[in-house]
């Protein structure tokens, strides 16, 4: 069993099509989709109507509920834009995804943790805005009642695996589209992946255990700076531009 795990979107199709042809490169057929799929000051419309179309498995992410379960005016910054670009057909679409699944009866999907689409699952952020790795005990709680021995999650935009103490595996593929952002919760704090490409995991099952294989893919992110520029977003641009956020 192999198949790719993307995650984290946000409204950037140019990364979006790089991934998903570097994918079909490794000759993998099989996609899953953490979710946060168009919300972002970019391109909503064509990574909406790029996902729709793939054959992959989605569940929601936190800022796909936020353009279905509430009105625009009660929307964030990276919301609001995303949702005026979408038709009434984008919208039931994500109205459909659930928020966690299981994939082929070996792959527990969520966005986050199996419990939020809100929370961590495998970084904590400290009062002074540092961002560190989850205690085990932590992540094992978050994990308690999941029988899966692969369990995938995105949400922090950093690629990261954890083995539990029982041998199961966390993975979070980082994020395609957004190599960093700055957030208010828990604490104020910054999430940088230090390069500009679009991130994806490749997953494989054999001789009787899970592997994975992180890929970081170049693509055209100068446009996508730019066009984040351009809709009022430096801080998006610099991360875009270079994986930092300055």
């Amino acid at each position: 069993m192999r198949f790719a795990a993307i995650a984290d979107v946000h409204g950037n199709h140019l990364a979006l099509e790089a991934v998903v042809a570097d994918i079909r490169a490794q000759g993998i057929d099989q996609i899953v989709d953490l979710g946060d799929m168009a919300s972002g000051p970019l391109d909503a419309r064509a990574t909406m109507d790029a996902l729709m179309a793939l054959d992959a498995v989605h569940v929601l992410g936190n800022h796909d509920r936020y353009l279905i379960d509430r009105p625009p005016g009660k929307m964030g910054s990276w919301d609001r834009p995303a949702h005026a670009q979408l038709d009434a057909l984008h919208l039931d679409w994500l109205r459909s995804i659930p928020p966690t699944c299981v994939y082929r009866d070996r792959v527990f999907l969520c966005h986050a943790t199996p419990a939020s689409d809100e929370v961590y699952w495998l970084e904590t952020v400290l009062p002074d805005g540092r961002v560190r790795m989850a205690s085990l005990e932590a992540i094992e709680q978050a994990a308690k009642g999941i029988a899966q021995s692969l369990m995938l999650c995105g949400h922090s935009h950093i690629a990261r695996a954890v083995r539990l103490s029982d041998g199961r595996l966390i993975v979070n593929p980082g994020s395609v589209g957004s190599p960093g952002y700055r957030d208010v919760h828990p604490f104020p704090h910054v999430m940088e992946a230090g390069t500009p490409d679009a991130r994806y995991a490749i997953l494989e099952f054999a001789d009787g255990g899970w592997s994975v294989t992180f890929r970081q893919v170049p693509y055209d992110h100068e446009a996508m700076a730019a066009l984040a520029r351009r809709n009022g977003q430096p801080e998006l641009a610099s991360a875009l531009a270079t994986g930092w956020i300055r």
